[in-house]
């Protein structure tokens, strides 16, 4: 969900107005994508490790069947988030001195969209379910439905309204 900015959309014309290389555009793209990274993944790991200790809480057992389900999907998409959004530290051990810092950072920049799309998902069925424990099942498919759409603008749209913007105004 992210947009495609230095760290996987930057193309040549970037490169020749900076005067760089295309090694040392790999290796700024692929520093900036490990900026937004740390970003993303501290709030997923947060979220993660609030969801694993939910269990443990001695109101966790009022839940209902459909609540407790809930609360597993949402842990399988904010774990299966953080598997994502730390997959490119995998990949780069994997290509790591193999000359594939290009190769990385365009699959990086895709794993983690794919991870921020999960942490949409999780952080909008966190928000569902805390909404449907204290108000009811109506206000947490409302509540998790606006906070899902609030994320995709926010994390999506803008981001490309952003990104088709500047190529208007630079006539790309």
């Amino acid at each position: 969900m992210m947009g495609s900015g230095a760290a996987g959309g930057d193309g040549g014309s970037a490169a020749r107005a900076r005067s760089e290389t295309e090694a040392e555009r790999a290796d700024r793209n692929w520093s900036e994508l490990l900026q937004e990274l740390r970003v993303a993944q501290t709030g997923v790991q947060l979220l993660t490790a609030f969801l694993l200790s939910l269990p443990f809480q001695q109101r966790f057992t009022m839940l209902s069947h459909e609540q407790r389900w809930l609360y597993l999907a949402v842990v399988l998409l904010s774990v299966g988030a953080t598997g994502l959004l730390v997959m490119p530290v995998s990949i780069h051990r994997a290509v790591f001195r193999h000359r594939e810092k290009e190769a990385l950072v365009r699959v990086a920049s895709r794993v983690a969209q794919a991870g921020l799309a999960l942490l949409a998902l999780a952080v909008a069925g966190v928000i569902a379910l805390i909404f449907d424990v204290v108000e009811g099942h109506t206000a947490g498919v409302v509540a998790g439905t606006a906070v899902f759409a609030l994320l995709v603008i926010l994390w999506a749209i803008v981001p490309v309204a952003v990104r088709l913007r500047g190529r208007r105004d630079t006539g790309r």
